[in-house]
């Protein structure tokens, strides 16, 4: 799963996704957690946006309220059947969720969990593949949301996000592909959706700080000198 990622700038967005006049400013959030307002790229009308939704998503059907259940992730084995999912799916929203990099979880020989943190090798801005909706609470209002389609790790993942049954990593999708995404048919789209290879990465153990979403600075993904067991 992806459940902690380091978000960029709006500037650094703007550029990697050819954004124009982008309306939204914020700064780089080096610890995303669930539920949090994300920046989400789609495509309205044929022209790239930059969003701020929900990161969790709720179905159009919830009015609004939150499950019991996560959706911050959406398995790609599912997308197309679950019911929080299909709709999105079949309707075309589809969104990329710009990111830096994002955190993973190994666990050692004793137990311990010890964070990583993961990044491509060659984009200082990358983007997942997502889906959004849109749900009506009972006042009128809508709330945004969106959800980072995961797949199965890839070799360098799998030795990190060990933990059995646990061995996922998020669809980063690369540039080429950003606009059959955003706009391409379904049969487009679902070509799009492939798993990123182990040597475009990089990861290196950071320090357990970022298990706290409340720490939130650029010392985060901070390479650590030494790994305790």
């Amino acid at each position: 799963m992806c459940g902690r990622y380091v978000s960029p700038d709006d500037a650094a967005i703007e550029r990697e996704f050819n954004l124009v006049r982008a309306e939204l400013k914020f700064p780089a959030s080096f610890n995303v957690a669930p539920t949090q307002l994300v920046a989400v790229i789609r495509s309205i009308n044929g022209a790239r946006e930059v969003s701020l939704m929900r990161w969790g998503l709720v179905p159009y059907f919830a009015k609004g309220v939150p499950g019991p259940y996560s959706t911050i992730n959406a398995r790609i084995e599912t997308i197309e059947t679950s019911a929080s999912y299909r709709g999105p799916w079949k309707g075309g929203q589809r969104c990329i969720v710009p990111a830096a990099g994002f955190y993973e979880w190994h666990v050692n020989a004793g137990g311990k969990k010890q964070p990583f943190y993961v990044r491509v090798v060659d984009q200082d801005v990358h983007g997942y593949a997502g889906l959004w909706d849109a749900s009506k609470r009972e006042d009128g209002t809508v709330l945004e949301s969106c959800t980072i389609i995961t797949m199965p790790a890839n070799p360098l993942m799998a030795g990190i996000h060990n933990a059995p049954g646990k061995q996922r990593m998020p669809v980063i999708l690369r540039r080429e592909d950003y606009e059959v995404w955003l706009s391409g048919s379904l049969d487009e789209a679902r070509s799009a959706l492939i798993q990123y290879p182990s040597d475009g990465m990089l990861a290196w153990p950071v320090s357990t700080r970022v298990n706290a979403p409340k720490n939130n600075d650029a010392a985060l993904i901070n390479a650590l000198s030494s790994v305790s067991g």
